[in-house]
Formats: C-alpha cells, structure tokens, sequence
C-alpha cells in the first residue's frame, strides 16, 4: 500500500500516519522531519529551510522533491509508506508520479484530513514547551500544573499572525492537488476533528472498503 497524507499543519495527519505505518507494517516517510534533520544539523540545505520556515513559507519545491526522490528509490520501500507533508504542490505531485513511474509504482489513495481553521488556530497557539524538561502541554486539551505554568515558552512559529500565514499558504498551495487526486480517483477525506482513534478508526474503515471488491 503506498498512500499520501494532506492536511493542514496540525490536522493530525502526523499522528494518523503514524498510526497507520505500525497497522500496516509501512514505511512512514515524513518529509517534516527530514527537513528538520537537515536543520538541526545546521547544514547548507538546513539553513535554507530555517530562512523558509521563519517566514512561515513552503521549502522550495525543487528541494523537497530531490529528498524524496532520494528516500523512495532505496530498495526496502517496496513494501509501502507513508507520505506526510508530500506532496504540497502540484507540481511535487507531478514530480511524485514520475518518481513513482519510473520506479514501477503508483498512489494508492491520498488521504486528506479536514480540520477546520479555527481548529488548527486552537491546536497551535495553546502549545507550550518547558525549558526545563522538554515536555510540550496545551492551554486547553494537557494543561501544564500550575506551579510551572509561568515558565512554559511559545514557540516563535506558534504565534496566531505566522500559523494564519502558513494556513493561507497551504489552502493555495492544496487546492490543485487535491483536485488532482480527486480526478484520479485516488482522493479519500477524512473528518479529523474527532479524537486520533476515532479518526483512525474511519480512515481504516474508508481504505478498506476501497480494496474491497464490488
């Protein structure tokens, strides 16, 4: 099974991800996380990112493709994976395909997972991170204990004005390659505003109803 993840940053999508990689025994490439790493490493391509995500704007597409050209054409990814946060474009999408051509392989269904904005607004602002221990809370959903909460920091890219930006962004960036996926028949949505189980268990349940017969 080879599926793709949309969605919003957090939507969920991560989490549903992940959730699936250890169902069905796949390989969960994030391409988040490998720009991340890059990041934390402090690298040429690393810093290029930095100076992207500061200004809550998408990592060129031609940097993302080449990392996920890289990761899918290693062997052991024939059994599967995961996409998240890939493709965020049409024009990775497209990229995506011919990657996948070539290789002799194809999408199976692009999972897409609609939160509200005004949810995901709620999501990040109520983030909070200790210092001390490295354990992130929610305002609302984990509050911190009380002793500590004057400690707690906000990330700089958690503010209401940066998440509005990468959230305009994303629905422009989207919209085409959802359209793509839905006229190729591949588009399956998925209402991500219930728990993570209660999402997962619909997700499971909209994949397997696509693979079963009639």
């Amino acid at each position: 099974m080879r599926l793709v993840m949309i969605g919003a940053p957090a939507s969920g999508k991560g989490t549903q991800a992940h959730k699936l990689t250890r169902h069905f025994n796949l390989d969960h490439i994030s391409t988040g996380e490998m720009l991340r790493a890059e990041e934390a490493k402090r690298s040429e391509l690393g810093l290029v990112v930095e100076s992207y995500l500061k200004r809550g704007q998408l990592v060129p597409d031609g940097l993302v493709v080449k990392l996920v050209g890289e990761r899918l054409a290693l062997n052991h990814l024939a059994q599967g994976f995961i996409l998240d946060g890939f493709p965020r474009t049409l024009n990775q999408a497209l990229a995506l395909d011919q990657a996948l051509t070539a290789l002799g392989q194809a999408i199976d269904a692009a999972l897409l997972i609609e939160v509200p904005d005004s949810a995901v607004l709620e999501r990040i602002t109520g983030r909070r991170a200790d210092p001390e221990t490295g354990r992130i809370y929610h305002l609302k959903y984990s509050p911190p204990p009380p002793e500590i909460l004057s400690r707690l920091e906000q990330r700089d890219d958690d503010t209401a004005e940066l998440m509005q930006a990468r959230l305009n962004t994303y629905h422009e960036r989207i919209a085409p390659v959802v359209a793509h996926y839905r006229e190729g028949g591949l588009l399956v949505a998925v209402d991500g505003t219930s728990s993570p189980d209660a999402v997962f268990a619909q997700v499971l349940r909209l994949l397997n109803s696509r693979r079963s017969p009639g």
